[in-house]
């Protein structure tokens, strides 16, 4: 065997890609009974629809904090026969499991806030690595594939997890409860969700084995010596990090000067506290002293291969359109479909469950949409046009819900936002994955992962202000706002170059 195929990782079989994937439909499972009910818990526990946004910033908030931390720290770790990225799946999962368990019988709301922050978390620390997993383990010429099997996964995961209180509703279990409380459908569905999240994980875990650091670096090339980064970081200005600074100022004046909700005062902090940490970064470097882990990911983040910066103004704006679907189809579909807006009504909870139906369809069309129709586009048309078409469809999907007032027509909205959902986790990180060098896969991944939380932060903090003020009692005007930014995201698109 020569050096060049002594640098190559074996080429995996169909059963190895589906063991390296399958802990991702437990994980999904989690993400899709957060995403389809959380809002319905706290209405049931007393909240306003104004207030749905500011409940929902800690899962972004949580995600953007965790995402960078723990992929330089996997990038890191070696812990034996555990391996490298397996410690963080397992650890994740046992929290999001204990999370999932515990939310239907929050007695309070905050109680259920609590417990979204602890669900959100665990579920960041075993999904990042997941990522990069995919990476770490297949050759660049099995990416595509690999990434494709992940999402079809997801939305296998995201079917599950959506259907069943619905499937419960059908089988006879109470869909309401006495005082306006968490019904038994919620209650069980999420039980089973967290032992479901808890063994896939571990199926992933204890048939998969990692190629130790000697092998990765074998076949990726020495890693980056901590001095590099250190002078990286010492040779750039503190003006950068001046303006962040100032622009989380400027958004914190504005809140002020503009009577904006209080939860814009967390975007501000954020901008601030990125510009502190840069000095901070840039600060230790000029002393001489080693990167370290902020210096780490402040560099890599100011560092973006170019093709990573395109991508990521995509996502951002593709995640934006996501986050205010998950936060307000359930008032919107209750309220115009159901004549519900009320969660006390009996008919808001038949709404919810048929929410759960239709996140169920978005799904189930991205599992397929994954294996079968983005592959035969990105042949013909490539990844990147692909990509474009299929984020139309999704703000196609979503500006139907303007029109439409049959509950039954939204699925064919559903297949359009499916269609999207698949290319939004599937082409993108085809696309990065074998630009990136392998060695921090997974900082990489957990900071291209920052232009999927920021978007939800942005969400949550200022939708809430912008249907205060111009909207207050009309929640269909924020899938108007996602059909326009699903567009404004095929519009990106155009700005990526499509890649050998």
């Amino acid at each position: 065997m020569d050096e060049a195929q002594e640098r190559q990782k074996p080429r995996l079989g169909a059963a190895q890609i589906w063991n390296i994937s399958f802990g991702f439909f437990g994980i999904q499972i989690g993400f899709a009974l957060q995403n389809a009910n959380m809002s319905r818990i706290f209405q049931s526990l007393g909240t306003g629809l104004d207030d749905l946004p500011a409940l929902w910033v800690a899962a972004p908030l949580t995600g953007l904090l965790v995402q960078p931390v723990i992929g330089h720290m996997s990038d890191r770790t070696w812990l034996g026969r555990l391996g490298r990225r397996r410690p963080y799946f397992l650890a994740g999962a046992v929290l999001a499991a204990l999370a999932l368990f515990v939310m239907p019988e929050a007695p309070a709301l905050w109680v259920a806030a609590t417990m979204l922050w602890l669900l959100d978390a665990s579920l960041n620390v075993s999904m990042e690595p997941f990522r990069a997993f995919v990476g770490d383990m297949l050759r660049k010429d099995q990416h595509s594939a690999g990434y494709a099997v992940q999402t079809a996964f997801i939305g296998a995961g995201a079917v599950v997890g959506s259907i069943f209180p619905w499937a419960l509703d059908r089988m006879g279990v109470s869909n309401a409860a006495a005082g306006g409380g968490i019904p038994d459908t919620v209650r069980y569905a999420f039980w089973f969700g967290g032992a479901a999240l808890f063994l896939a994980v571990l199926w992933t875990v204890l048939t998969t084995r990692e190629y130790p650091p000697e092998a990765m670096a074998r076949f990726d090339g020495a890693g980056e010596p901590d001095g590099e980064a250190t002078g990286a970081l010492a040779g750039r200005g503190y003006r950068p990090a001046a303006a962040w600074i100032g622009a989380g100022a400027l958004v914190m004046l504005a809140v002020a000067r503009l009577g904006l909700e209080k939860e814009v005062y967390l975007l501000g902090g954020l901008l601030a506290a990125y510009g502190l940490a840069s000095l901070a970064a840039i600060a230790r470097a000029r002393r001489g002293a080693a990167a370290g882990m902020l210096g780490h990911i402040v560099g890599d983040f100011a560092g973006m291969p170019a093709l990573m910066k395109k991508l990521a103004l995509a996502q951002f704006f593709s995640w934006s359109a996501l986050f205010i679907m998950w936060i307000n189809t359930t008032p919107v579909v209750a309220q115009y479909f159901y004549k519900a807006p009320d969660p006390a009504d009996p008919r808001y909870q038949d709404g919810a469950n048929w929410v759960g139906v239709l996140f169920t369809v978005y799904n189930g069309v991205a599992a397929v949409a994954a294996l079968t129709l983005l592959p035969l586009l990105a042949a013909r048309i490539g990844r990147v046009r692909t990509h474009v078409l299929a984020l139309l469809c999704g703000a196609a999907g979503y500006a139907s819900f303007l029109v439409l007032r049959d509950p039954m027509a939204l699925i064919a909205s559903e297949v359009g936002v499916g269609i999207a959902w698949a290319s939004i986790l599937a082409m993108p990180y085809a696309i990065l994955a074998s630009a990136l060098p392998q060695r921090k896969l997974g900082i990489y991944m957990g900071l291209f992962n920052v232009f999927v939380v920021v978007p939800q932060l942005l969400v949550a903090t200022v939708m809430g202000s912008i249907m205060k003020r111009f909207f207050p009692t009309e929640p269909i005007w924020t899938m108007a706002f996602a059909a326009g930014v699903m567009a404004l995201a095929a519009l990106a698109m155009l700005r990526v170059e499509e890649p050998a």
